[in-house]
């Protein structure tokens, strides 16, 4: 019998300004080196995954997110073994003066710039579902 790999769980954000999403770019020294992604991170144990959104907007942006609707929670297998849940939140508002405390970069894109960009595998389906104007309403 196979061990059952522990699934992470995670959290994102979907945070939109004038019709557009930030996404972020992992530095060259973390696993996956230089892929995009949506900011967030890992929920901690006995964390509510709003909460932990909040700590990890606050830790990686600077910034006080008020945290809206669940988007969507997505399940990845990555081949390596490993297994994360993902669970989007949109994010329209926020305190605070964004900064960029621990990415390679940070941009603001058009949902439709989403697929140029070489996001997470985990991270592809629903960077195409965006793309496509599906999920966030404006």
């Amino acid at each position: 019998m196979f061990p059952v790999p522990t699934v992470k769980q995670v959290v994102a954000a979907l945070i939109l300004r004038d019709n557009k999403l930030l996404i972020c770019q992992r530095t060259k020294d973390q696993p996956m080196a230089l892929k995009w992604e949506f900011p967030g991170g890992k929920i901690e144990p006995g964390e509510e995954q709003v909460a932990a959104l909040r700590r990890e907007l606050d830790e990686e942006l600077g910034i006080s997110a008020t945290i809206g609707e669940k988007v969507t929670s997505i399940q990845h297998h990555y081949k390596s073994g490993g297994a994360v849940e993902l669970h989007f939140y949109r994010v329209a508002e926020y305190g605070g003066e964004m900064e960029n405390r621990i990415f390679e970069q940070i941009r603001w894109v058009d949902r439709g710039e989403l697929p140029r960009f070489d996001f997470l595998d985990a991270d592809r389906d629903i960077v195409r579902q965006l793309a496509e104007g599906k999920l966030l309403r404006n």
